[in-house]
């Protein structure tokens, strides 16, 4: 049987599993994975692959190849891992390093752009051409696909969309240093950020951890929003409208076939409808399959990303 590695490399976890090329998880395994610069990360790759050899092992022989989704910058072309954000950059041959190690030729990409890949070979990719995969998580980011190829940019820095302004004022500074960017108001880390602004304001019922190092639960934010908390409403809205804000915008840019949505906060298919609830008709006229929600498991496109990476796809 011919396999691949795939390696998921988030902020906090790290997942591991063997894909076949029909983009079958054929096994996995989960490790944690908090990091503070490439060099570390590397290590963790290492220790996690030696585990998972020694504890899951093979479904076969040893696979074809391995491929990376990573966080931050990455050329692709020369497998180096630029930089993980700007504070934090010190270019590392990831690629070569680890096959040189294992003994299998390696790819790496950006996390994102992973995820786009296998949208591209096993998703909506396989009927349009020309597609948008928006990934809204812990961060926001895209990968834009037109006529089958995807756009990377002259610095392997495309599709950074969560660092855009959209018309949506909360108050709220971003990581970069700018004003009411959508990833400060619609992701993860951004609906916590906006729910410990906002608080003072309104009535909740929702539980804001004291602890920094906790984030609010998007899922309560969601629950308590369907039943009329006015913070948890506010937050919802904000983060809705933003959202479809962004899309219209990148509609606009770049004439998709469709726009693909991907990430944890938007999986269970709740602030979906409300983004859909905000579009307007003429911009998305000719968004033929309108937005959607991935159909790859969501829990797992970074994995299968991965996957593609490895395949070289």
């Amino acid at each position: 049987m011919e396999t691949y590695v795939g390696i998921d490399l988030g902020g906090t976890k790290l997942l591991i599993g063997e894909i076949d090329s029909h983009g079958n998880i054929l096994k996995y395994k989960k490790y944690d994975s908090g990091y503070f610069n490439q060099q570390a990360a590397l290590e963790i790759i290492k220790s996690s692959l030696d585990d998972y050899i020694r504890t899951v092992g093979w479904v076969d022989k040893q696979p074809l190849g391995m491929g990376v989704g990573l966080i931050g910058r990455v050329d692709p072309n020369k497998g180096i891992w630029l930089q993980i954000d700007p504070g934090r950059t010190e270019p590392i041959a990831l690629a070569k390093e680890l096959s040189d190690i294992y003994g299998m030729p390696c790819h790496i990409d950006n996390d994102v752009k992973s995820a786009t890949r296998a949208e591209r070979v096993w998703g909506f990719g396989q009927i349009y051409r020309n597609f948008i995969y928006l990934n809204v998580g812990t961060g926001i980011a895209m990968g834009c696909v037109v006529n089958g190829r995807q756009v990377r940019g002259s610095h392997f820095n495309a599709g950074e969309v969560g660092h855009v302004r959209v018309g949506v004022n909360v108050g709220v500074k971003c990581v970069c240093g700018r004003m009411d960017c959508v990833e400060a108001i619609a992701s993860g880390i951004g609906m916590d950020r906006c729910a410990r602004l906002l608080s003072p304001n309104y009535e909740t019922n929702l539980h804001i951890p004291t602890d920094k190092g906790e984030r609010v639960l998007i899922s309560e934010v969601f629950s308590l929003s369907q039943k009329g908390d006015p913070l948890c409403v506010a937050l919802v809205e904000n983060a809705s409208e933003a959202l479809a804000n962004l899309i219209m915008n990148l509609v606009r840019m770049s004439d998709p076939d469709t726009v693909v949505l991907g990430g944890g906060i938007v999986s269970d298919g709740y602030i979906h409808d409300k983004i859909l609830e905000k579009l307007h008709p003429t911009t998305m006229r000719f968004v033929t399959n309108g937005v959607v929600i991935t159909k790859l498991n969501p829990g797992f496109i970074g994995l299968l990303g991965a996957g593609a990476v490895a395949m070289n796809m």
